[in-house]
This record gives structure tokens, C-alpha cells and sequence, in this order.
């Protein structure tokens, strides 16, 4: 079970440095202090215990502690609206909010020194494979959040496979990039538990500031990193990355969205001591592909492929859609709320399988839309785009609707003419794939989680519109 890996870690390499400056000694018995503090609160097994707080080692130890009493807890993105973190909490009907905020029913910061050392009793809990192990919340095609089940199973058949992929031991030294909320977090805490290694927690505020991401690779001589391709790209582009000496960083992982070939071609060439490794998954089925990237041809245009199952996974196309379907140990239990998950799940993403037999991802299918009559993939437009040599992050959007529907392309930075992309994009993509307005933008908006926010594009494509 998940709340074993700190225990056994704790057992094996007491004095080991686990999270920033707590060893796994300080960290298991902080843990079970939490245990014994949000039993007094009335947890038990099977409830949900709310966390809204800023990354930090006690928030990893009220994780701990939720599992060693057979509850699952809930993290919230703690930038969160208050509206949005209250109808979180009555979705799954928390049991108890641990939170940093003024006021809270649980203090996360409040002393628990005084609490007993002594290990909850396992028999008092009967925690189970099945059993939840934490709920995470997406975002819902409806407006409202859904609450992902992910089970001690599903976590545990991804952790495995990730640990062994990696070789994962005792002197590595992880980089947690990604917020509490976000499922890339569980690769970068449990695997680093699993070996006994060490993991350094990057503050929010400073997720997406270049410069002092490579300054904690450095100083903290970080061997394995793991975010979403935007924060890659913003220390290649920065210069901050190919300005200094990385020979301890021996694996780089990213997943969440397509890595813009041009700027992997940067990574490969400014790490190449390092082993790459593209990762595929909805939340839904956590990571159950993968793909390493070795050499890139030099003619090739189309981004790298997510690979091939892993994580026990097996994964197929529905013919009639194109869409990846998989099944095995990740896939959730389900969403709260809803009834149980049962057999494959279908991911929503349109793929290919290449000759080599490696999955590529072509975009959404919930980002699919017709443009006078004609099918257009927003994914394959935007692919076509990062391919010119002077755009470096685009999101290409729908504004309007029927005949008067146009493709928006927002760029970073200062992009090319229309007239230009036009030309670029005639190369290679049918007429009606071809946008129609280019907004220069500063840099691309993104939600808590790292990734594009194509609802504020789309909000302000249609305002851009109205207004012209």
C-alpha cells in the first residue's frame, strides 16, 4: 500500500533525507502523529480528508497520514477560488479540511509534537489493493470538477513499473515541479519513496521562473526531473538551461501536453547525457504509455510518439474513431459521484500506430470541430505550426460559429506574418486547416496544472471577434 513505501523507507534508511530537510525518521514519525491527530478528529477508514495548502513536507505527511487510517485524501489546487475549493469539498463530502488558511477546522501548521509516536494498528483499518487511495479533480466538460478514484492498485501498478523503468535507488535525488493536485506528483513522491531516494519540493511560485528551476537542479544536484513540456521550454528558451552544467541529471521525464519538436531537439542536445522520456495518460489511467527519445530524425516534422503501453496497461485503437481505448491496473476506479468504472476506458485522444508500432498523438477528440462541413483536428493544425522555426509555443482555437467560424492561432512571442504562417500552414495541410487570424501573445495562458488554458484563448478569441 502507498503509506508502506514511507514506512519501509523509514525502517530500511532512517537518516536518509526524504523531503527538503525531513529524513525518512522525521518524516514517518510526523506522519503517524498526523495519524493519531486526525483520528481525534473523527477520520476513520473510508472517509475523505480535504487538503488546501501550499506544497510543503507536512502536506506530504497528512497524505501519509489519510492512508495509515484507511481514508483517502483530496488535494486542492491551494490557489483555488473559494468557491471552487467549497464545491470540491461537498462533492466528496470531506470528513475533515486540513488546510493553511486562516480560520480552518484543521490547522495544518498547528504543533503536533505531543501526539503519540506509536504506529496506528494496522488490524484496526483493514486497508485493501481496492480501497481509495486519493481523489484527484479535473475538469469537467460540464463546468463542475470531477473527482477521479484512484485506488492503492492503480497507484501502486504505475509506481512499480515507473521505479523499475527508471532504476530508481536510494542516492537519487527527484525534483517534485508539479502542484499536489496534478497527477504527475505521484511519480516524483511515491517513486522516490519506493527507493528510499530523496525528493525536493519546487514552490508554486516558482514552478514556472527558469532561472531558479535550474538553480535547484544545480545546487541540489537533482538526477531525475519530471513536468509538463512548458516548463522545459521556458528553461531551454530562457537560456538558463544551456547555460550551465547538468552532468547528475540522468533521466528528464515530461507528460501533460505535446513537447514542440523544435524545443526537443534543444533538450536532447543541451542534456544528452540524460534519458528522455515522454509520458502518456489521461488522469483517468494515469501514465499507460511511454516513449524514450533517443536521436530525432532530422527530417521528421510530426512531434514524438507517446509509445507504447507500460504500467501493465494494454492499449488498442477503436477503428471507427481513432480513439485510444485501454485498459489494465491504472485505469481508475471511477468517478466520485458516478458508478464504478467498468472495462476499458476510452481516453478521448486520437492516435495513429506508426510503422514502428509506436502510438502518436494526433489531438482531442473533444477538440474536434467542423468548419464548413469539413473536419478539422485542432491538434494536427497546431503540430503543422510548431514546426516553423520562429514559433515557439502556439494553441489554435475555434471562434465564432457556422459559416462565420474561424481558426484563431495564438502565438508566442513575435510570430511570423499571417501571410507567412498561411504559406507555412498550405505546405502541408489541406485549405480549410489553414488559419485565419494570428494573435501575438506574450507568452500562453495556463491553468494550475501547467497546461494550456483553452478556455481563456477561446474566451478572448470570440471577445477579439465581436470587437473587430
Amino acid at each position: 500500500m502507498l503509506h508502506h513505501l514511507v514506512i519501509d523507507a523509514a525502517r530500511r534508511t532512517p537518516d536518509v533525507l526524504a523531503v527538503n530537510s525531513r529524513t525518512y525518521r522525521d518524516l514517518d514519525l510526523l506522519s503517524t502523529q498526523f495519524a493519531h491527530a486526525l483520528r481525534a478528529a473523527g477520520v476513520r477508514r473510508g472517509d475523505r480528508v480535504g487538503i488546501w495548502a501550499e506544497k510543503s513536507p507536512r502536506v506530504v505527511a497528512v497524505m501519509q497520514a489519510a492512508l495509515r487510517l484507511g481514508a483517502c485524501y483530496v488535494p486542492i489546487d491551494p490557489a483555488a477560488p473559494v468557491a471552487r475549493a467549497e464545491r470540491i469539498l461537498r462533492d466528496c463530502d470531506a470528513r475533515l479540511v486540513v488546510s493553511d488558511r486562516p480560520g480552518a477546522s484543521f490547522d495544518i501548521n498547528a504543533p503536533v509534537a505531543h501526539l503519540s509516536a506509536e504506529p496506528v494498528p494496522e488490524n484496526e483499518n483493514e486497508i485493501h489493493e481496492d480501497d481509495l487511495a486519493y481523489l484527484l479533480y479535473t475538469s469537467g466538460s460540464t463546468g463542475e470538477p470531477k473527482g477521479v478514484r484512484i485506488s492503492h492498485r492503480n497507484a501502486l501498478a504505475f509506481i512499480d513499473w515507473a521505479a523499475a523503468e527508471l532504476r530508481a535507488r536510494p542516492g537519487d535525488r527527484f525534483g517534485n515541479h508539479a502542484p499536489f493536485h496534478f497527477d504527475l506528483s505521484v511519480l516524483d513522491l511515491y517513486v522516490a519513496f519506493r527507493a528510499g531516494a530523496s525528493v525536493h519540493l519546487v514552490p508554486q511560485g516558482t514552478a514556472y521562473a527558469p532561472h531558479q528551476l535550474v538553480e535547484l537542479l544545480v545546487r541540489e544536484r537533482l538526477t531525475i526531473w519530471y513536468s509538463v513540456p512548458s516548463a522545459l521550454v521556458l528553461m531551454l528558451t530562457s537560456g538558463a538551461l544551456t547555460e550551465r552544467q547538468l552532468p547528475h541529471l540522468r533521466a528528464v521525464l515530461f507528460a501533460g501536453e505535446v513537447f514542440p519538436l523544435a524545443h526537443l531537439r534543444a533538450l536532447r542536445a543541451a542534456l544528452p547525457q540524460a534519458r528522455l522520456l515522454n509520458l502518456y495518460g489521461p488522469t483517468e489511467t494515469n501514465v499507460c504509455t511511454f516513449h524514450e527519445v533517443t536521436e530525432i530524425p532530422a527530417d521528421r516534422t510530426r512531434p514524438m510518439p507517446i509509445g507504447r503501453p507500460c504500467s501493465g496497461a494494454s492499449a488498442w485503437l477503436d477503428e471507427n474513431t481513432g480513439e485510444l481505448i485501454v485498459s489494465g491496473p491504472t485505469v481508475m476506479r471511477g468517478y466520485w459521484g458516478h458508478p464504478d468504472q467498468r472495462g476499458p476506458y476510452a481516453t478521448g485522444d486520437v492516435v495513429v500506430l506508426n510503422e514502428d508500432g509506436d502510438y502518436e498523438f494526433v489531438g482531442r477528440r473533444d477538440n474536434q470541430t467542423k468548419l464548413r462541413g469539413f473536419r478539422v483536428e485542432l491538434g494536427e493544425v497546431e503540430a503543422v505550426l510548431s514546426a516553423h522555426e520562429r514559433v515557439d509555443a502556439v494553441a489554435v482555437v475555434v471562434a465564432g460559429s457556422g459559416i462565420s467560424a474561424l481558426l484563431v492561432a495564438f502565438v508566442a512571442g513575435e510570430p511570423p506574418s499571417l501571410l507567412e504562417l498561411k504559406s507555412h500552414c498550405a505546405a502541408s495541410l489541406p485549405r480549410h486547416m489553414i488559419v485565419d487570424r494570428v494573435v501575438a501573445v506574450v507568452e500562453l495562458p495556463l491553468t494550475s496544472t501547467g497546461k494550456t488554458d483553452r478556455r481563456a484563448l477561446t474566451a478572448r478569441a470570440e471577445h477579439l471577434l465581436a470587437t473587430e
